[in-house]
């Protein structure tokens, strides 16, 4: 792999040696100060929980289209639902993009003081033994191992090692599953997915095999991202750009129309909701540019403009 897309064994972060968290830690820094891609592995998540989980996620696509509808996104005020294809339009510039998805948020009970508040309530679940358990056991799979990413950001960005853990703690986090349908009659206009950033601290991406993302290096060349079995795509996203002052940075990407079915399944982490988004480095200035926010106004800021009214 290049310098653009390195690979980086992440194993060392659980290691006891302290020296073994800095390197690590020194890898993430170098991909985040650079293209803000980079591959995962020594994560310890098992092959056999992510066959389990795509096999889940085709066995929803595969339910008929008026029961993936009646969970729809629109009838949900917290990002949380199905949405078909054309309806998320990530590049302005571009048509609609041709996918499908459904979004999976942080599960609470009803009873908990946070339920109806931004970005909390209610998931909704489709009518299939069993999906549920598998869906929130990997929700807290990837909760789990972006907390960790984190710590080694710290480490590089000479932060205490534990400075984002209480903003983490019960995150916006997106657990989204996307369908692309394959090109008809050898092609189409629309993308799979619009050439965007992502708006929240970091993707953990799956992929089953199929490829069509591609990311813009700095010199504006656009460059696949090739499957790795194993591995996890991780990218940095614009809240943490924003966090820590453009030292790290999110990268445009996009995703063409496959030729055969393609599926992903995409953990975005988005702070807790309350928490104040404000530049750690960069002093005075830095706040200038980016006046404090909390996590869950600016998702909103974000994500609002991407969606068409059903």
């Amino acid at each position: 792999m290049t310098d653009d897309l390195p690979i980086i064994d992440m194993s060392g972060l659980l290691s006891e040696a302290p020296a073994d968290h800095m390197a690590v830690a020194a890898a993430l820094g170098r991909a985040c100060r650079g293209t803000g891609f980079f591959y995962v592995t020594g994560h310890g998540v098992a092959p056999a929980t992510m066959t389990a989980l795509f096999a889940e996620a085709k066995r929803f696509f595969d339910l008929p289209l008026r029961d993936r509808q009646a969970l729809s996104i629109h009838r949900n005020r917290n990002n949380r639902g199905y949405f078909g294809l054309t309806e998320e339009h990530l590049d302005p510039a571009a048509l609609p993009d041709r996918k499908e998805g459904i979004n999976i948020g942080l599960e609470l009970d009803p009873s908990d003081p946070e339920f109806d508040r931004p970005f909390r309530g209610e998931n909704y679940w489709p009518d299939l033994p069993g999906w549920r358990e598998v869906m929130l056991g990997y929700f807290d799979l990837c909760v789990a191992l972006g907390r960790t990413l984190h710590r080694g950001f710290c480490l590089d960005l000479g932060l205490a090692e534990d400075f984002f853990e209480p903003a983490l703690d019960r995150p916006i986090g997106t657990l989204r599953l996307l369908r692309y349908p394959p090109a008809a009659d050898g092609g189409t206009a629309a993308p799979g997915a619009g050439e965007h950033t992502d708006y929240g601290n970091i993707t953990i991406l799956a992929v089953d095999g199929v490829g069509g993302l591609q990311l813009r290096r700095r010199d504006g060349v656009w460059i696949d991202a090739p499957t790795i079995p194993g591995a996890f795509i991780v990218n940095i996203g614009d809240c943490l750009m924003r966090w820590t002052d453009d030292v790290y940075v999110s990268t445009p990407h996009r995703v063409g129309v496959p030729q055969r079915e393609r599926l992903s399944i995409a953990f975005f982490l988005d702070p807790n909701p309350d928490v104040i988004v404000a530049p750690v480095l960069g002093g005075e200035a830095a706040l200038t540019r980016y006046p404090p926010i909390s996590g869950a106004d600016y998702l909103r800021f974000r994500i609002d403009p991407t969606y068409k009214a059903a």
